[in-house]
């Protein structure tokens, strides 16, 4: 892992299958190692996500305005942490990006490579998306173990299709994990990934 420039990775897959958790991990070794390490979350808790999550709560809001709001969400998240983050050659682990998005609203409906390519015309492109798979049925009981209650992205018929759009991701930058597997396991393979070098940003 080179020490010249700034790292995007991004933590994806469905609710419950541990990405904040694996986030934690790979804060920590990637620190550890001596790189400075810059760990956030979409939807972020600024004025558009927490509309988002509030919206969540009780009933989805159309496609359309969701994807409104996450674009708007995601260009503040961009402008005042990721990009300033990189610029200054940093590490930046994200629990969530626009992955979610072409997943979760195109669950919804919406053409998931239009939502990315929409959100590439501003958003920098990872050097490595962790894919974390879990059914959708026992990533529901890991939500349900953690005393949690679900929203209305959670909803099994959801999952499952956000699931399949995450599973039909293709590309150099993608590493997909069992999420079943234990959080060790899964950090060492994403370090192992990491030692062998990411390619150039987009």
């Amino acid at each position: 892992m080179s020490d010249a420039q700034g790292l995007l990775i991004a933590l994806e897959g469905i609710d419950g299958t541990g990405k904040s958790t694996l986030q934690q991990a790979l804060g920590e070794a990637i620190a550890a190692a001596g790189r400075v390490v810059c760990c956030s979350r979409e939807p972020t808790f600024g004025q558009y996500g927490q509309r988002l999550r509030e919206a969540a709560k009780v009933q989805r809001l159309a496609p359309d305005k969701e994807v409104e709001l996450l674009l708007a969400d995601r260009q503040e998240h961009v402008e005042q942490l990721i990009a300033p983050a990189l610029a200054r050659g940093e590490v930046v682990i994200l629990d969530r990006y626009y992955y979610s998005t072409a997943a979760y609203q195109g669950a919804a409906g919406l053409d998931p490579d239009e939502l990315i390519a929409l959100n590439e015309r501003f958003a920098p492109r990872p050097d490595l998306v962790v894919i974390l798979d879990l059914e959708p049925e026992l990533a529901l009981q890991r939500i349900a173990g953690r005393g949690l209650a679900t929203d209305e992205f959670e909803r099994i018929d959801n999952l499952r299709r956000a699931r399949e759009i995450f599973l039909a991701l293709e590309g150099p930058q993608f590493l997909r994990l069992d999420a079943r597997q234990s959080v060790d396991r899964s950090l060492a393979a994403v370090l192992e990934r990491l030692d062998q070098g990411p390619g150039p940003r987009a």
